[in-house]
């Protein structure tokens, strides 16, 4: 006998994350860090920043902070326009159980 299917409990969560720089980190040269828009699943968001951070740790990166913007449903109750490509790495992650870096703006200090 089959065992019935557990339902995914997991969720995707979008999270801003500023990294700051470490040897090896791929950032361009003279950049100060860098912000990351990621896709996370997790059973909450708590459990999406730890596998976030651990993600981009093994990558050789240095998160400082991350900020939590919720799941698809939750943004759009907020009223935030999600285009078609966002709402695809959204799916992959959760499908894949995984994080994605959909987006990475390097940050350079203005010279005086």
């Amino acid at each position: 006998m089959e065992k019935p299917k557990k339902k995914n409990r997991q969720k995707v969560f979008t999270l801003l994350v500023d990294v700051g720089r470490k040897t090896g980190d791929g950032l361009p040269k003279g950049a100060s860090g860098a912000a990351m828009v990621c896709y996370a699943s997790g059973v909450d968001e708590a459990e999406a920043v730890r596998e976030t951070v651990a993600i981009l740790k093994q990558a050789d990166l240095a998160p400082l902070e991350i900020s939590g913007y919720g799941t698809l449903e939750e943004r759009l109750e907020e009223g935030h326009d999600i285009p078609e490509e966002e709402r695809a790495l959204m799916a992959r992650a959760l499908e894949e159980n995984s994080v994605i870096v959909a987006q990475m703006t390097p940050f350079f200090d203005k010279k005086k």
